[in-house]
């Protein structure tokens, strides 16, 4: 995951959500997200 830009990792953290895909999955991206520091950039699913 390092080779996605913030952005990318941001995005497909907020689709991975909306499509419900696996929690395992969006584990990593969170994972990602923390190590990252971009907890603040991201919206909370709905």
């Amino acid at each position: 995951m390092e080779h996605l830009s913030d952005e990318l990792l941001l995005e497909s953290y907020r689709k991975a959500n909306e499509l419900n895909l696996s929690p395992d999955f969006i584990h990593l991206i969170e994972q990602e997200i923390h190590r990252r520091s971009l907890l603040h950039k991201v919206k909370c699913p709905s």
